[in-house]
């Protein structure tokens, strides 16, 4: 359950996302956000871990930062995966949405789903 209230709301971050930066991210609709995002959570868990090891050197050195930049890379294999419903235009625009994304994540986590859990316990 979890598992696909993330992807649900990292398809509406997709689409939020999309919609402000209409010239460097295209989507095709909620849809192709949804199967971009259950793509990213897959690849989050397959390659992630791989791509975290082999870099471990300069992310230590960077004190984590570098995560941005493994992000960047999984959300240009998710465009590369989906092909033309979803596109990001250059690994810049993948950068940043990977850090907007991440913010977006944390907010989302701190006000809205940490509360319930709170309430449920």
């Amino acid at each position: 359950m979890r598992w696909l209230m993330g992807c649900l709301i990292n398809a509406v971050l997709f689409m939020a996302l999309a919609g402000y930066f209409k010239e460097s991210f295209y989507i095709a609709g909620f849809w192709a956000a949804l199967q971009a995002s259950i793509l990213l959570s897959i690849l989050n868990v397959l390659v992630r871990p791989l791509l975290i090891l082999f870099t471990l050197p300069v992310t230590l050195l960077t004190m984590g930062l570098f995560l941005f930049v493994i992000n960047g890379i999984t959300l240009e294999l998710t465009d590369y995966l989906m092909g033309y419903s979803f596109e990001i235009h250059g690994f810049g625009m993948a950068l940043l949405f990977s850090v907007l994304m991440s913010l977006f994540n944390l907010v989302i986590q701190k006000t809205l789903l940490e509360p319930t859990r709170r309430k449920r316990k």
